[in-house]
């Protein structure tokens, strides 16, 4: 569980430019190149502790129809419309079109291992992919698990995955697009959220000025640009772009491998690695 909270703890990457010079796009990235060098989240259940999904499980509503419970649906998604994801710690609408995420959002629902402080908090405003002006059209294949969603659906010449977990902290979410070639996505944090680089760990984590956690989990991928609060990264087919709250967010550890297909457990955090960030330690 988070301890309290240190003002001294979080620095918005901006502020970290000398005082009185204004930063500029390249000194951004600079800053937050690191970033790309931070572990994905190559399987879910890895890092989302039974514990920390107590009692979670998502509700699909789509057009009308609500899906629930361990099952598999399809779903056929007009063009230009949203899917809603419920859950009890987790909330996001998925546009069908490209499986873009909005309002990805902690509802603050009480756990244990809650890092919202009890508070609704929109994490992300939106992650966007763009598929070069190419959509997705066919059947949107939903499975749901227990606490985990896997969400799929193709186009021409282009496929788009996102798996989820319905838990208040861990690698609880990534997005795998197939499509022969290089994809964007384009992070944009909620009102309030930052990106800041962690002076105990050295890596770019996102926050709002509590002890809130996270980072963009990416593998295969390529950082692009950064600014306080928007993340630009290119993703190689069959690369992903995943996103960890909470302790596993502040481990430190080594950078992914190349794995774009049947990724090994050497891709995984299980929890074990060092935690020095003083709001996750239990120092």
């Amino acid at each position: 569980m988070p301890h309290t909270y240190r003002a001294a703890l979080l620095f918005p990457v901006l502020s970290l430019m000398a005082c009185g010079t204004a930063p500029t796009p390249q000194t951004q990235t600079a800053a937050l190149q690191d970033a790309s060098a931070q572990p994905a989240s190559a399987r879910l259940s890895a890092q989302a502790t039974s514990s920390a999904c107590e009692g979670g499980g998502f509700r699909l509503v789509s057009g009308g129809v609500s899906v629930q419970g361990n099952r598999g649906a399809d779903l056929n998604v007009p063009a230009g419309a949203r899917v809603q994801v419920l859950g009890k710690y987790v909330e996001f609408e998925v546009a069908g079109d490209t499986l873009s995420v909005l309002n990805y959002t902690m509802t603050g629902a009480a756990n244990p291992q809650d890092i919202t402080g009890g508070q609704r908090t929109v994490v992300f405003a939106s992650k966007a992919a763009d598929f070069g002006g190419r959509k997705l059209s066919g059947t949107l294949k939903a499975s749901l698990s227990g606490e985990g969603l896997l969400l799929e659906r193709r186009g021409s010449g282009i496929k788009m995955k996102i798996q989820a977990k319905d838990c208040a902290q861990g690698g609880i979410f990534q997005m795998e697009p197939e499509t022969g070639g290089a994809v964007q996505f384009t992070h944009t944090l909620g009102a309030g959220m930052y990106y800041f680089k962690n002076p105990y760990t050295g890596k770019v984590n996102l926050g709002n000025g509590t002890d809130f956690r996270g980072k963009d989990s990416p593998q295969v991928a390529k950082l692009v640009s950064q600014s306080e609060t928007v993340s630009v990264w290119s993703v190689q087919s069959g690369g992903r772009m995943g996103g960890v709250l909470g302790e596993d967010a502040v481990e430190i550890g080594a950078g992914p491998t190349q794995c774009v297909q049947s990724c090994q457990a050497q891709n995984q955090i299980r929890g074990t690695l060092p935690v020095t960030d003083p709001a996750y330690s239990n120092n």
